[in-house]
């Protein structure tokens, strides 16, 4: 007779429903407290009350929407990308002489264009490919990719 198999089976996790909400569209929810830390973060720019965890959190969203933009989801963003990346490092530059994180004008409208632009890139994928580009940028975060911002001010 043949040996049966006596395995046990966890229901931690549903896998349907979890198939489900990865090839969904990301919910409202959830992209609301992306908006909000983005949005904060650049209202601390203009209030000139920037910190370096603001810093980091317009550095993050840089990141990700560059790394999106690479992988061939909305390739014009590059170009704020780009804008963006010159007012944060300007003003990494004037936080080591000053003390004091700031944007200038300029940076500071690249900034919302790129959050604009970022915004249209995530509803516009599923909740899976959205968070295989957040751990791919994560990735390339770790092993220092020469194209993306370091996120230490």
């Amino acid at each position: 007779m043949k040996k049966q198999c006596r395995r046990r089976h966890y229901p931690l996790v549903n896998p349907v429903r979890m198939a489900i909400e990865g090839a969904c569209i990301t919910p409202d929810a959830l992209l609301d407290r992306l908006r909000m830390v983005e949005l904060s973060a650049l209202d601390a720019f203009t209030r000139g009350r920037a910190t370096v965890a603001d810093w980091k959190d317009l550095a993050d969203l840089l990141n990700v929407a560059e790394t999106m933009a690479r992988g061939g989801c909305g390739p014009e963003v590059l170009e704020a990308c780009e804008r963006v990346q010159d007012g944060l490092d300007e003003s990494r530059e004037r936080h080591d002489r000053t003390r004091k994180m700031g944007l200038s004008g300029p940076a500071i409208q690249a900034v919302r264009d790129l959050i604009e632009y970022h915004d249209l890139q995530r509803t516009s994928i599923s909740r899976g490919e959205y968070e295989r580009f957040i751990a791919l940028t994560a990735a390339r975060i770790r092993s220092e990719h020469p194209s993306l911002k370091r996120t230490a001010a």
